[in-house]
This record gives structure tokens, sequence and C-alpha cells, in this order.
């Protein structure tokens, strides 16, 4: 398993900008070729990756879906964290999301009360609708700053509660009797503490706990409910 989770770590650093030889990886995560060769044509077969003619290659969903496999096989959390880009946080909160068989929606934009807004992450699975705000925050947290990213995120959740109506379509909840929008904080590590004003502030790798444990855990979190 220490095999398999280095030769992740160095892949997912490697192949930030572009397919990458075997044998870069081999040597940036001090593993024999010969190893590296064979758990790398495992995590092929297993589509983490693709592996062709000491070419490997990873699609941002592969790569979201690494970051995970090596959190599960025990990578220090820091560590993941450092070799993923920005842009990636939402393709490991979609990753998520879908694994635990909710419908996503990225950047998911709507007009009401002459007004754009914007979230970054829908998750639906009736009748929850995740609101998640992804954040960059790595070191350095500020109070000041988690509040007032709550505070919004509050306010975005609830104004696509009021227009929820007239989204239903566009959001994919046509058939749904009720709806409940969660607003959730997601960031990069933890933060100081796990909850603001009962809003939930959780780091990007433990979001798939997080799910399996959210709608048993609703009535104690900030929510929005609408019947149609």
């Amino acid at each position: 398993m220490t095999v398999e989770r280095n030769l992740l770590i160095s892949v997912l650093k490697l192949t930030k900008t572009g397919p990458i030889q075997v044998k870069l990886v081999s040597r940036d995560a001090h593993i024999p070729i010969q190893v590296a060769d064979e758990t790398l044509r495992k995590l092929s077969d297993a589509r983490l990756i693709k592996y062709v003619d000491q070419m490997i290659e990873a699609s941002p969903n592969q790569r979201a879906r690494m970051t995970l496999h090596a959190v599960k096989l025990g990578a220090d959390l820091e560590r993941v964290c450092n070799v993923l880009e920005w842009k990636e946080f939402e393709n490991i909160a979609a990753t998520a999301f879908e694994a635990n068989n909710y419908a996503v929606k990225t950047r998911f934009r709507f007009k009401w009360a002459g007004r754009r807004w914007e979230i970054d992450v829908l998750g639906c699975k009736e009748p929850l609708v995740a609101c998640v705000d992804c954040k960059q925050w790595h070191h350095n947290w500020r109070r000041s700053a988690i509040i007032k990213t709550v505070e919004l995120q509050v306010e975005r959740t609830r104004t696509l509660t009021e227009a929820l109506v007239s989204l239903r379509e566009s959001v994919g909840l046509v058939n749904w009797k009720e709806a409940i929008l969660v607003p959730i904080i997601l960031s990069l590590v933890p933060s100081p503490f796990k909850f603001y004003n009962n809003v939930p502030i959780v780091p990007v790798l433990q979001l798939p706990d997080f799910l399996n444990k959210l709608l048993a855990h609703i009535t104690l979190l900030t929510h929005f409910s609408l019947k149609f």
C-alpha cells in the first residue's frame, strides 16, 4: 500500500501539465521502475490513469479519483493537498458527490432579485441540495474571512431557495416534492473550527465521509426547506 500511495502522489504531482514518462514518476517516488510499472498497470486497469507505451496520462476526473484513493490508502492530507491545482478542487468535490449518488452541477449561475448569483457546486439527491462554496484557504485562516464566507454562502443558499420553484427544471428537481438546501464551505485543509453558525466547513478530502452522514445530521445544520 505504501508503494501505491507514494506512486499516486508522484503521478498527481507530475501530471499537472500533461502526460509524463514512467521513469520520471519512478524516480520521484523512489520506487524501482519494474515495481512502478506493475503498480501503474493495476491503476490503469482500475481506470485511475491511462498508461500506454511507458507514458502516464490522467484526466481531471481521474486526478480527482486518484486523490481520494490516495487518502483512503493513508496518504497525508497536507501532502496530497500540496500537489493539487486549485481548479481541481471542484472536480474532487463533484467526484465525491457522484460517488454518493448525487447529481452534480458546477459553477451554477442564476438570476434573482435583480442580481446574478453563482454557486460553485450543487449536489442534488432528493431531498438534499448541497450548496458548496470552494475556498482556496490553505494556511493562516482568519476568523473574519471565515465568517464573511459563511454569511455570503448562507445568503446565496437562501436566495436559491427563493428562486428554486422557477429553477426546478434547470437544477433537475422536476419530480421532487420537497427540497432541503444546505450551505457548505469546502476548504483544502481543516479550518480552526468545523462549523460557524451551524454551517459546516469541510476539508475537501473529508467530503466523502461528510456526505455519508449529511442526511442524518441535517437538523443540526443551517438549512432551508421548500415544498413544491
